[in-house]
């Protein structure tokens, strides 16, 4: 559904018009390709918190998410014990489900095994696609995604089915999906 922004662009049907941090989101993030462990690290994380819940809802407590889990630094995550999951669980400022709080620790333990494995979780993701970015719209799951879920799910992760993988996919840049109208599309063709 084409839609009149007040800048004139146009932008894919689902960024909201009347959140400046979502559509800061679809502008500058979705879909650009990220290889630092950090930000993939954030990305899985809000990901799996996502499950059953809009994706705007976590972005908009995308920031008290950073401060919650000390700016996603995996080491730290991994090493959290009862005292801080449970200050977690009473954190206004996050999403306090128990499951994905204790999912946030359990996969990035799996996410620090997977990096040593790999060298980096960068290398482990993007040789899915031999280093390629993947053009696609219109999909909630793909091939990649239920094989990346189903991977990502023998080395431990939670929250991580293909619909979850396919959202943090096209996120992180492996697959990108701006609709065709969309003036990111338009600018990935110059």
């Amino acid at each position: 559904m084409r839609m009149n922004w007040a800048d004139g662009k146009i932008r894919c049907c689902w960024a909201n018009p009347k959140n400046e941090r979502y559509i800061r989101y679809h502008d500058e993030e979705w879909g650009v390709p990220v290889h630092d462990d950090r930000k993939l690290f954030e990305m899985l994380i809000l990901e799996c918190f996502q499950a059953g819940l809009s994706w705007e809802c976590v972005l908009n407590k995308r920031d008290a998410f950073r401060e919650a889990f000390d700016g996603f630094d995996v080491e730290k995550v991994c090493d959290y014990k009862e005292e801080k999951l449970e200050a977690l669980r009473k954190d206004p400022g996050i999403i306090r489900n128990r499951l994905k709080i204790q999912a946030a620790v359990t996969n990035a333990q799996a996410f620090r095994e997977i990096q040593k494995e790999y060298g980096s979780f960068s290398e482990y993701l993007w040789h899915w696609t031999e280093g390629s970015v993947i053009r696609e719209t219109g999909k909630t799951s793909s091939e990649l995604s239920d094989a990346i879920s189903k991977d990502l799910k023998k080395h431990g992760m939670k929250f991580v089915g293909t619909t979850v993988v396919y959202a943090y996919l096209q996120a992180v840049g492996v697959i990108r999906s701006h609709e065709d109208e969309c003036f990111c599309r338009q600018e990935d063709e110059i």
